[in-house]
């Protein structure tokens, strides 16, 4: 698993935009700003959608007043899926999202999560993260994918 200090892996994975899925580079996207990260299971399940995600949409003016550039949102669906659970959110404007569909960032971080027991396969593990010029600064990991207590926004702006 990665660590604080560690560099911030260098990966393509996808995002998307009018045109639809759009390739980008981890390690770019993150190399010249303050980020905060978090990552869940699955766009549209039980706590992603009523607890995780909501943190942040709510939070996102006092996280950026505290210096973040942008917050991103990461699954591993594909970027239809996460496209749709943005809009479902009243996301879109707020916080990017990433697409690890191939469960890629997943497997750089060694955050892997194997919810093959409910049919979801390879997945991103629960957590958040500041990622500082490349570099991990903080890093929540939950215990338990179906809790988001130090991987919330409240966590999160508390280390900020």
């Amino acid at each position: 698993m990665v660590s604080i200090g560690d560099k911030f892996p260098d990966i393509d994975i996808f995002t998307f935009n009018d045109e639809g899925p759009q390739k980008i580079n981890t390690g770019s996207e993150v190399a010249d700003k303050k980020i905060v990260l978090f990552a869940v299971p699955g766009a549209f399940t039980p706590t992603c959608h009523m607890t995780h995600l909501p943190g942040f949409v709510k939070n996102i003016d006092a996280i950026k007043a505290k210096g973040v550039d942008e917050v991103i949102c990461v699954s591993a669906n594909d970027a239809f899926v996460m496209k749709a659970w943005a809009e479902a959110s009243d996301a879109m404007t707020a916080i990017k999202f990433w697409a690890d569909g191939n469960a890629e960032l997943a497997k750089a971080l060694d955050l892997v999560l194997d919810g093959s027991g409910f049919g979801l396969g390879t997945r991103l593990s629960r957590f958040s993260m500041i990622v500082d010029k490349g570099v991990i600064t903080a890093l929540n990991v939950e215990d338990t994918p179906g809790t988001a207590d130090v991987s919330g926004a409240d966590a999160i702006l508390q280390q900020l």
